[in-house]
C-alpha cells in the first residue's frame, strides 16, 4: 500500500508552516506536481478494483452456491433432488400469520428459510396479474390498462388476471406490447422458453400460474385445472404427475379498503383470503415427497398500499432460517426478480445473463421451535414495518426540510444585514444563526443514526422516528459545538463532515444497514437499490467529505504547509472515491466520474494551478476511463457477484447501455418538473455559482471575510459545486445531488461565516 500511494504524495520538504493567505499566494505554482497528480486515476482504479466482493465474503461464510450463468449452469450443484413447486400468492405480511389462524404458513415459517419481498414492478403498487409477468420474465413487468399503458396510478383499478382454457393466454399480446414499451428489457416467457429449453417438464395450475410459466408466444405446454375446494393431497399429486416444475396460483389476498374505485372486491374479507391461502398451501405440503422443494411467494400488494411481502421456501438445500440473496446482500430481504432466477437453477435449466434476480440461498440457520419461529416473524415484521412506517414520511420530510433550509436562509441574511440594535444583541443573533447552521447540517447523518433504534415498533411511529433523529441532532452537533471543536473557526465543519463521512462509510462497509428504510437513505419498497450508495446518499457523502477536506485543508496549511495539505486532501479523496465507487462497498457508477473532477480541480487549486480546457480534458478522460476499468473488471465476476457497473458494462456491446441512459434521462427529467420545488434546484446552482465567483455580491460580506480568513474554503466550495453539477447531468434521479447536497454544505457555510463575522466583531468590541 505504501509503494502504490507514493506517485500522489509530496517530497518532504523542510518549510515553514504557512499562514491562510500566505499558503496559497506566498508559494509559485509547482508544475512538477502535474504529472503527478494525474497518476491519481490510475491509484483509485487499483483500489476500487482489487477490494474483495462483499457478495463473495458473505458467500464464503453462508456456503451459499454459486450462481453461474451459461451453458455450465445446467450441472449446478444448486439443482434441486426433487421437484419444484411454486405458490404464488400476495397480498398479507408476515405480520398476519399465526399458528392458529394460518398454521400452514406457519409450519412453513418454523421448517423453511424465510425473508420479506420487494414486489416492487412498474407501478407503485403491484397487482397480481403484474407479479406473474415480472415471474415470466425475471424483470419488471405490468398488464396495460385501458389506456393501453402499463403506467399505471394506484388509485387505477388492477387489470384481471386471465383465465385461460387453453392456450395462448388471452391478452398476451398487449402483455408483450406494454413490455416493450418500457425500458426494463423484460421478456415475457422468458421462464417458460428457459425450462422448455432444458427439456424441464412443466405444469401451470390456475390463472396466475399460466402467465408465469407461458413462453415468448404465450402458449403454455401444459396446463391444469384444479377445484380448490374439493381437491385432496392425492388428487393434486396425481395432478401433478411427473412434471418437475409445478407453477400453482393459490389466489391473492384483496383488501377491499385498499382497493381502487371500479376494482371488484372478493367475496370474502381478507381474514377469510388469507385462512383460504394457508389452507391451500397445506394442501400442497401434504402432497410433496421428502426430496421436493417448495416456494410460497407473495407477488403482489393487497390493494393500493406497496409493502414488502413474504416468501418461503423450504427442502433439501432449505432450513429453518433467513434466505439470503446477492442481488440484495441484506439477510431476510429479497426481490422479486430472485423467485425466476431461483426456479430456473433449481430446475437444472440456464439462467440468461443480464436479469437482475439471484439465486436464493439459506443464511443464518435457526431452530423450528415456536420461541424461534415468533423471533424470526418479529425479524422479517421489523423490516416490514420499518420500511412501510417510513416510506410516506420520506416526500415530506424532504419538503419540510427544503422549506426548514430556506427559512435559515432568510434569516440568516436578515441577520447578517441588520445594523439595528446594540453589539451585544447582533452577537447574541450571529451566535443563534452559527448554532442553527450545525444542527442543519447534522440533520442527514442523523437520519441514518436514527435506525440504531427501533422507532418502527412503537404504537405511533412519527414522533419515534422524529425523537429518534433530534437525538442524533443534538449528539453530533454538541460534539462540533463544545470544546475544543466549538472554539475554533473550522472545528464545527470537521466534526459535522467527518462525522457524516464516517456514518456513511462504516455503512455500506458492513452491510447498508442503517440506509435500509431512513428518511434519506434507501427504500426497501420501491426496490431500486438495496445496498451501497444511491444518489441521495451519494450526494451526503460526498459534501461531507469535501467539507471534511477543506477544513483539514485549512489546519494543515497552518500548521504543516502546503504539502501536508495536498497529501491530506488526497488522501479524504482517495478513501471517498474507493468507498463509494468500490463494488463491495458503494457499488456507486455515477459517484465516481462526478467526484473525481471536483476533488482534481481542488488539489491543483492547493498546488495553485489554474484550470485550462486541456487540464480539464485529461482529468475527464481519466475520469471516464476509471469508470470503464472497474465496470469491466466487475462484470468479469460471477453475475450474482456483480454490481450495476459490471451489468451496465456487459450491455455496452449489445447496445442496452442505451436504453439504461435513457431510462435515467427519462427519470431525471421526471423528477425535475414534478414539483415546482424541484425546477428551482438548476436556478439555485447557477445562483450559488454566480455568488461563489463573486462574493460580494448581494452583501454577503461575511462569505467574503470567511474567504479571506479560510484560503481553501472558496476553492473547496467550487469542487463541490463541480461533484453537485456533475452528478446532476449524469445521475438518475440527479435532480436530488444538489439538492440534497446542500442541505449539509450550506448551513455549515454559514456557521463558517457566521463565526467569522463573531471574531470580528469581539476585535471591534476590544
Amino acid at each position: 500500500m505504501t509503494t502504490a500511494t507514493r506517485p500522489a504524495r509530496p517530497r518532504a520538504r523542510s518549510r515553514a508552516p504557512l499562514t491562510d493567505d500566505a499558503a496559497l499566494t506566498t508559494c509559485a505554482p509547482r508544475t512538477s506536481w502535474l504529472p503527478r497528480l494525474l497518476w491519481l486515476p490510475w491509484l483509485l482504479w487499483g483500489l476500487v478494483a482489487g477490494m474483495p466482493s462483499a457478495a463473495s465474503a458473505t458467500e464464503a461464510t453462508l456456503d451459499i452456491p454459486r450462481v453461474i450463468a451459461g451453458p455450465a449452469a445446467e450441472s449446478a450443484d444448486a439443482t434441486a433432488p426433487g421437484r419444484v413447486f411454486f405458490l404464488g400468492t400476495g397480498g398479507f405480511t408476515w405480520a398476519d400469520v399465526s399458528p392458529n389462524a394460518t398454521p400452514a404458513l406457519w409450519e412453513l415459517l418454523a421448517t423453511g428459510a424465510s425473508a420479506v419481498t420487494s414486489v416492487r414492478s412498474v407501478n407503485p403498487n403491484t397487482c397480481p396479474v403484474d407479479g406473474w409477468l415480472a415471474l415470466s420474465a425475471g424483470q419488471r413487468a405490468a398488464a396495460p390498462n385501458a389506456a393501453e399503458t402499463a403506467l399505471r396510478p394506484s388509485t387505477k383499478p388492477c387489470p384481471v388476471l386471465p383465465e385461460p382454457a387453453s392456450s395462448p393466454v388471452p391478452g398476451w399480446s398487449e402483455y408483450v406490447r406494454a413490455a416493450e414499451s418500457l425500458r426494463f428489457d423484460a421478456e415475457l416467457g422468458l421462464l417458460g422458453r428457459q425450462l422448455a429449453a432444458a427439456s424441464v417438464s412443466a405444469l401451470a395450475i390456475g390463472p396466475g400460474a399460466a402467465v408465469g410459466l407461458a413462453d415468448p408466444e404465450g402458449v403454455v405446454v401444459d396446463l391444469a385445472p384444479v377445484d380448490w375446494a374439493s381437491t385432496t393431497p392425492e388428487l393434486l399429486r396425481a395432478t401433478v404427475g411427473t412434471a418437475r416444475v409445478v407453477l400453482l396460483d393459490i389466489g391473492a389476498v384483496r383488501d377491499p379498503e385498499e382497493l381502487a374505485k371500479g376494482e371488484t372486491p372478493p367475496a370474502a374479507d381478507t381474514r377469510a383470503q388469507l385462512d383460504e391461502v394457508s389452507r391451500r398451501v397445506g394442501l400442497v405440503t401434504a402432497a410433496l415427497e421428502p426430496q421436493d422443494t417448495i416456494i410460497v411467494a407473495a407477488l403482489a400488494d393487497a390493494g393500493a398500499d406497496p409493502r414488502l411481502r413474504p416468501v418461503v421456501i423450504r427442502g433439501p438445500a432449505y432450513g429453518p432460517g433467513d434466505l439470503y440473496s446477492p442481488s440484495t446482500r441484506i439477510p431476510g430481504l429479497i426481490q422479486s426478480a430472485d423467485l425466476s432466477v431461483t426456479i430456473l437453477r433449481l430446475s437444472g435449466a440456464q439462467v440468461p445473463t443480464g436479469l437482475g434476480g439471484a439465486l436464493l440461498a439459506a443464511s443464518a440457520p435457526g431452530g423450528s421451535d415456536a420461541e424461534a419461529t415468533a423471533a424470526r416473524q418479529l425479524r422479517l415484521s421489523d423490516i416490514d414495518n420499518a420500511s412501510h412506517e417510513i416510506h410516506p414520511l420520506v416526500p415530506i420530510f424532504f419538503y419540510g426540510l427544503i422549506i426548514a433550509q430556506l427559512l435559515i436562509y432568510l434569516f440568516t441574511w436578515h441577520v447578517w444585514r441588520r445594523q439595528r440594535g446594540t453589539l451585544a444583541q447582533r452577537t447574541r443573533l450571529i451566535r443563534i444563526v452559527r448554532v442553527v447552521g450545525i444542527l442543519a447540517a447534522s440533520v442527514p447523518a442523523a437520519t441514518f443514526l436514527a435506525n440504531l433504534l427501533p422507532w418502527w415498533r412503537l404504537a405511533h411511529p412519527l414522533p419515534g422516528i422524529v425523537g429518534s433523529v433530534s437525538l442524533f441532532v443534538a449528539l453530533i452537533a454538541g460534539c462540533a459545538l463544545l470544546p475544543p471543536w466549538g472554539r475554533t473557526l473550522m472545528g464545527p465543519v470537521a466534526v459535522v463532515g467527518g462525522a457524516t463521512m464516517l456514518v456513511l462509510a462504516v455503512d455500506v462497509m458492513t452491510g447498508s444497514r442503517l440506509q435500509q428504510s431512513s428518511l434519506m437513505g434507501l427504500q426497501p419498497v420501491v426496490g431500486g437499490r438495496f445496498y451501497g450508495m444511491g444518489n441521495v446518499t451519494f450526494a451526503i457523502f460526498a459534501t461531507g467529505s469535501l467539507m471534511l477536506a477543506i477544513a483539514v485543508a485549512h489546519y494543515t496549511l497552518r500548521h504543516a504547509g502546503r504539502s501536508a495539505a495536498i497529501a491530506a486532501v488526497a488522501l479524504i479523496g482517495v478513501l471517498t472515491v474507493v468507498i463509494d465507487g468500490n463494488p463491495a462497498w458503494g457499488a456507486d457508477g455515477g459517484g465516481p466520474p462526478a467526484y473525481l473532477p471536483g476533488l482534481a480541480y481542488f488539489l491543483l487549486a492547493l498546488l495553485g494551478i489554474g484550470m485550462t480546457w486541456r487540464r480539464g480534458a485529461v482529468i475527464a478522460v481519466g475520469t471516464v476511463g476509471l469508470f470503464l476499468l472497474v465496470g469491466f473488471l466487475d462484470s468479469l465476476r460471477a453475475p450474482e457477484n456483480q454490481s450495476h457497473l459490471g451489468r451496465f458494462f456487459d450491455k455496452l456491446g449489445s447496445g442496452g447501455a442505451l436504453e439504461i441512459v435513457l431510462r435515467k434521462a427519462e427519470q431525471n427529467w421526471g423528477i425535475l418538473i414534478s414539483s415546482p420545488l424541484t425546477v428551482l434546484v438548476p436556478f439555485g446552482l447557477f445562483f450559488v455559482i454566480y455568488v461563489l465567483l463573486r462574493p460580494t455580491s448581494w452583501g454577503s460580506r461575511a462569505l467574503h471575510r470567511s474567504f479571506e480568513r479560510v484560503s481553501p474554503l472558496r476553492s473547496g466550495l467550487i469542487a463541490w459545486l463541480v461533484v453537485m453539477t456533475i452528478g446532476f447531468f449524469i445521475n438518475d434521479s440527479g435532480v436530488a445531488i444538489p439538492a440534497v447536497g446542500a442541505t449539509v454544505a450550506i448551513p455549515l457555510v454559514v456557521a463558517i461565516s457566521s463565526r467569522t463575522l463573531l471574531e470580528e466583531s469581539q476585535t471591534q468590541s476590544v
